[in-house]
């Protein structure tokens, strides 16, 4: 093939690599979300009582509920996506057995539409429908690769394993200093954990990374300073 072909169809080898770097940006997510709910969690509880067993029991349960919660949505939500790609897999395979003219007609179109000539995206067409058309057809039409189609189970681990390395950290911050630094080490402790995760995704994504750690640093200080407050109230009244 020529050059200006090889890399019209080198494009698909890019695929990989962001599929990698969205499933690093999803453990960032999913880290941050446990730094910020089990946080939010332990300070509400620490405006209210300084008990260690209370701290220690509101945040396990809210590791542990958070990160099941995390498992199950993301399961269910790769479970729907993988169903769906086999279905359309399953689609491509019959048409390719019925209508296999129509489908190498096709091909070469989607590789002109791409800016191939007229002959190049033929020649392109045909010679990637003789090594394999199935592949060629989800790769270039539907964007899949057969082998390499998402595990919810992977994901669901990844997902709660995510969560649960950043909820260690506000868990550990409420309870290893003495009850008088509790709330100021956790405040700072989870501030500086968001930007890191900030900066992080944003250099992920390619967003600009000041915006992205102001977001969430602003975010989380809201988050912790509503829940320490509800909790104060709610100690100082008597409910708790």
């Amino acid at each position: 093939m020529t050059d200006e072909v090889a890399g019209h169809v080198g494009e698909a080898h890019t695929g990989g690599i962001g599929q990698r770097l969205n499933w690093l940006r999803a453990g960032v997510l999913g880290a941050n979300d446990g730094i910020v709910s089990v946080a939010a969690l332990v300070v509400g509880v620490a405006g209210a009582t300084t008990d260690s067993s209370a701290l220690l029991i509101a945040g396990i349960a809210g590791l542990v509920g958070g990160a099941i919660s995390m498992a199950l949505g993301e399961y269910v939500s790769v479970s729907s996506q993988r169903d769906s790609e086999r279905a359309l897999i399953a689609k491509e395979t019959a048409e390719l057995r019925d209508m296999p003219d129509e489908e190498l007609e096709e091909l070469a179109g989607l590789y002109r539409d791409r800016g191939l000539s007229e002959a190049t995206a033929r020649q392109v067409a045909e010679e990637l429908t003789q090594h394999n058309a199935l592949a060629a057809h989800l790769e270039v039409e539907l964007h899949i690769d057969q082998d390499d189609l998402v595990s919810p189970w992977q994901a669901a681990l990844s997902s709660a394993v995510a969560f649960t390395v950043g909820a260690l950290l506000p868990l550990l911050a409420i309870l290893l200093p003495p009850p008088a630094w509790r709330v100021p080490v956790t405040f700072v402790a989870v501030l500086i954990a968001l930007a890191i995760t900030g900066w992080v995704s944003a250099i992920l994504g390619g967003a600009s990374r000041g915006r992205a750690v102001l977001r969430l640093v602003v975010g989380g200080t809201l988050a912790l300073a509503v829940t320490w407050l509800i909790g104060s109230l709610l100690g100082t009244s008597g409910v708790v």
